[in-house]
């Protein structure tokens, strides 16, 4: 390591200060720190003493994703052999899906890193390390055939628009992969919607179809797949959101690690399974008679509340504020994709519009808790005088 640390140093000495490449610092430096931990601290001001940067955080959110994505690999490719009806193996399906989404990640990387180094070089600041989870969730929640270009411009607009415009990391107000879903379904709709898109090559197959449950269940078509498809994931769907299976375990290392709020994910089911119940005792069509419980497996629900109900930044920061963000999320999340049959999916802008009020509840949650120790300290004040 020390024969690593002595070639980083050298090549470190033209983008010291005063040095010709000075301007382009923030480049190497945020290169520098994915191989060692960044040497300077804190003078001044009050501080935690912690190993843990944003940087080891992110790369936690990046290994609870990688099970996900695995299996989204696969099912990529089992979803094609399956409806081709060819044989095929493990590693056939595999590679057919490696082929597909590999690309997908490079350029989400490829686009949204260089932006960020960019304005990092302009404002003179580090790059920051947030978008190493946001690269990774672009292209998880697209779906496999998704055009690179557009995959491109919707990057571009989701690190423009929702972070760089604010600021950058730390300071958006909407999740940034959301976004960049939400820009893509509404510019390309026909790329992000219908029966299709879900298969790979399927637009260019006739015979092909990879309907989704929810999609299925708008049309008033009956049901082929099993509760433990649903759950295991062998269905159609966005790359990396079709098995609650694999999720699950990424929600499991994020709340082990501490990483993510267990309140969250807990309140967005717990509201998702209320209002599913509530609606199944009016089941006047396939969607409000869809179980409540097959609710929490389709769909993008259970990606959306494990990793991105959670980001921290856009995500409500008090403890009962919390519960309520994760609550509303699930309930409408349900809501929209039940009641919206043009739109039978509806994590995504379920996750936005509490984004936007999750500041609204954080304020009321410390308001009332301040409301109640003035009452407790006037009722003390109050014995006190009559003692």
């Amino acid at each position: 390591m020390s024969f690593l640390r002595n070639k980083v140093d050298q090549l470190k000495k033209p983008f010291l200060k005063g040095a010709k490449y000075e301007k382009y610092a923030p480049a190497f430096s945020a290169l520098e720190t994915f191989l060692f931990v960044p040497n300077h601290t804190t003078k001044k001001g009050a501080h935690i003493r912690d190993a843990v940067d944003l940087k080891r955080t992110m790369i936690t959110v990046v290994i609870a994703l990688l099970p996900a994505l695995f299996y989204g690999i696969y099912n990529t490719g089992f979803q094609y052999y399956s409806q081709l009806g060819e044989a095929f193996t493990f590693w056939d399906a595999f590679l057919h899906g490696a082929i597909k989404i590999v690309p997908m990640i490079v350029v989400s990387y490829a686009v949204g890193l260089g932006i960020e180094f960019i304005f990092a070089i302009l404002r003179g600041h580090e790059v920051n390390e947030g978008y190493l989870v946001t690269g990774l969730l672009i292209p998880m929640i697209m779906p496999v055939d998704f055009p690179l270009w557009m995959l491109a411009i919707s990057v571009a607009f989701a690190v423009l628009i929702g972070k760089e415009a604010f600021g950058g990391t730390g300071m958006n107000i909407l999740n940034p992969a959301l976004l960049a879903r939400a820009f893509a379904f509404f510019a390309y709709p026909t790329f992000m919607s219908g029966d299709k898109v879900w298969v790979s090559e399927a637009l260019n197959v006739d015979g092909i179809s990879g309907e989704t449950i929810l999609g299925k269940l708008a049309a008033g078509k009956e049901l082929s797949y099993t509760a433990a498809e649903m759950f295991s994931g062998a269905i159609p769907g966005s790359v990396a959101e079709t098995s609650t299976l694999w999720i699950l375990v990424g929600a499991a290392i994020l709340i082990l690690t501490g990483v993510g709020s267990w309140r969250i994910i807990a309140g967005g089911f717990i509201g998702a399974a209320l209002m599913g119940l509530l609606l199944n005792q009016f089941p006047v069509n396939a969607l409000l008679g869809f179980p409540w419980h097959q609710h929490l497996l389709v769909g993008g629900l259970a990606f959306g509340i494990v990793f991105m109900a959670t980001d921290p930044v856009s995500a409500a920061q008090t403890l009962k504020g919390k519960w309520i963000y994760g609550i509303l999320v699930g309930i409408f999340c349900i809501l929209i994709r039940v009641l919206n049959p043009a739109y039978p999916e509806g994590v995504m802008l379920a996750i936005l519009l509490m984004n936007v009020f999750a500041p609204t509840i954080d304020h009321y949650v410390v308001s009332a808790h301040i409301n109640r120790r003035k009452k407790r300290l006037i009722a003390v004040q109050n014995i006190k005088t009559v003692s």
